[in-house]
């Protein structure tokens, strides 16, 4: 951080704030204290019968490999919306939110995704501004190899082994590197 957002003031400071346990920049005009915290992602898993919509990435990183549609959370907006917000962006489906599948931290990138499956609206679904394509995908049929993300892995593995148990659990867990 090289200025103050809120005064402009170039008198930046990285250090522990009083009654704080972590550093951080502070204003050394203005003492505005500047939080750095993790990124939400959000995004869904449409369910059609006995199959998932995954979208194949038209952008970096990881163009080329399909995934859960989701992205980061923009602000003003619920989970739930975010979620909604990016089945339509990538896959241009709607949705009706069912449940959480996934928490599934990142740490060493500042991230944490909420992955939610949902119920497809319809079969209206067709590729968005930011995949190359969009297929509805049973269980076998799945590209393994080709999934963009571990995110994607770890929500897509937890789904389909909660519908053979006949239960809908939330599952949390972190990429260790």
């Amino acid at each position: 951080m090289n200025f103050c957002s809120h005064c402009g003031s170039s008198d930046i400071r990285f250090r522990k704030p009083k009654g704080d346990v972590h550093d951080r920049f502070i204003c050394g005009n203005c003492q505005t204290i500047h939080y750095s915290n993790p990124k939400i992602v959000t995004g869904c898993l449409p369910v059609w019968e006995d199959k998932v919509l995954l979208a194949m990435r038209a952008i970096p990183p990881m163009k080329g490999y399909w995934n859960v549609p989701a992205g980061y959370m923009e602000n003003g907006e619920t989970v739930e919306e975010g979620a909604k917000r990016e089945v339509w962006e990538e896959a241009e489906a709607k949705v009706d939110i069912k449940g959480v599948v996934s928490l599934y931290s990142i740490p060493h990138i500042n991230q944490v995704y909420i992955h939610f499956w949902g119920q497809l609206l319809d079969l209206n679904y067709k590729s968005g501004i930011e995949s190359m394509d969009v297929q509805l995908f049973k269980e076998s049929e799945i590209p393994w190899d080709k999934i963009a993300f571990t995110s994607s892995t770890f929500t897509l593995k937890h789904f389909f082994e909660d519908r053979r148990k006949g239960r809908h659990e939330i599952h949390t867990g972190f990429l260790d590197l």
